[in-house]
Formats: C-alpha cells, structure tokens, sequence
C-alpha cells in the first residue's frame, strides 16, 4: 500500500494488505457492538479514526457486504446488517445441516489424537460455564475443530461466514437464562456419541442442538 495513501496507518496497522486490517478492526466493532446491527457506517468519521484514507476503508466494506456484516444501500451508503427473525431462523437451519454432516463424519473417521482434542475443548467448556464470554470463545473453538477434523474446507468457510453473521443476532440463543447449561448437556451427549464411533446418533445429537440454539434465539 503506498505510503501516501495512509501514512498515519501505517505505523499501527500490520504489514497485511491495509484494507484487510482495516476488516478485521470493523469486524471486531460490529461483534463487540461498537457499531449497533442496523446502525450507517460514517465512512469520513471511521477513515478519520483510524488515520487513513476512504479508499481502503470502502474496500474493507465490501469485503463485509460479502461476509454478510454490511449492506450497502445505493445512494446511501453503508449500514450494519440487521438481523431478522427469517434471517436467525434460516442460518440456524443451515449452520444445523452443515455441522450436522461434520458431527457424523468426524464420529466416523477422527483418529486418537483429533478426539482428544476434541474431548481437551469439550473439558474447558465444562469450567467455563459460569463465565460467559470464555465460555462462548470456546465453544465455537469447539465446532471450528470439529469441522477441522472433519475435512471438508468448503463446509467450514461457508460456516466460518455464517457464523460470523449469526454475531449480529441481537438474541443469541446463549443469552437466554439456563441455555448454557442446557448446551453444556448438549455437548456431553454429542462428544459421548463421537467417541463412541456412532455417527448416526452425533448427527442427530447435532441437529437437536442447532433446533434448540434456534428455539431459544426466540427464532
């Protein structure tokens, strides 16, 4: 990036193409409520902020309209997506799907090593259950691994995006008072039925989990 575009930035952003830094800064805002789901974007603000010019900040934007974190609306810029209950009911549904069908091949095919580590996440999770914010950074390190191990990297970018999207949901499923135990329960059953090598039962196990996240969302 040349040094005129953003001299400012440029001692204080990574070596990285500048516009994907400056991504991953607007991610972090929108997933920390900084930037509120339906709220415009004030592209002359954030650029002043952030000590660069528009022209990366608005490549950043679109690399976030195509994750789903923004919307660009013509002649009026760009907003933060806000999520409607259509929009959590049906990335509930796929996000089911997909991990589903990576439950049942991992209960399938992981070896020794994938399962402890695996059964390592699933330990942490079980500490963590009073503690939400740890609790919620392990738990998707959890479905991140198992579809790791699964194997399919087209599964796990499509999920990596829709779990992205799913941050916006202002009623995320483990908000809602006792989920978390009940997801905790959840997982016990999921990690028993991999470890016992029935895939069948972790992809079910799995789809119940999704239906209820998405029961408890309000969805």
């Amino acid at each position: 990036m040349p040094a005129a575009d953003a001299p400012t930035a440029s001692r204080s952003l990574s070596p990285r193409a500048l516009y994907q830094e400056v991504a991953e800064r607007l991610r972090q805002q929108i997933f920390a409520r900084q930037l509120q789901p339906g709220s415009w974007i004030d592209e002359q603000k954030l650029a002043a902020e952030y000590g660069i010019s528009r022209t990366p900040l608005r490549e950043a934007l679109k690399v976030l309209a195509v994750e789903g974190l923004v919307t660009m609306k013509v002649r009026r810029g760009a907003y933060v997506t806000e999520m409607s209950t259509d929009d959590v009911a049906q990335v509930y549904h796929l996000l089911g799907l997909l991990e589903a069908d990576a439950a049942g091949e991992v209960a399938r095919q992981a070896n020794a090593g994938q399962l402890a580590e695996l059964r390592q996440l699933h330990e942490r999770l079980e500490k963590q259950a009073k503690n939400r914010d740890t609790f919620f950074a392990t738990n998707e390190a959890f479905h991140m691994k198992l579809l790791e191990v699964a194997g399919n990297r087209w599964r796990r970018q499509i999920v990596e995006d829709l779990r992205k999207v799913m941050k916006l949901n202002r009623h995320h499923s483990l908000f809602r008072q006792g989920r978390i135990a009940s997801s905790l329960a959840e997982h016990r059953e999921l990690m028993a039925a991999i470890e016992a090598r029935d895939a069948r039962a972790a992809t079910r196990l799995m789809r119940t989990h999704f239906d209820n996240g998405l029961e408890a969302a309000g969805g």
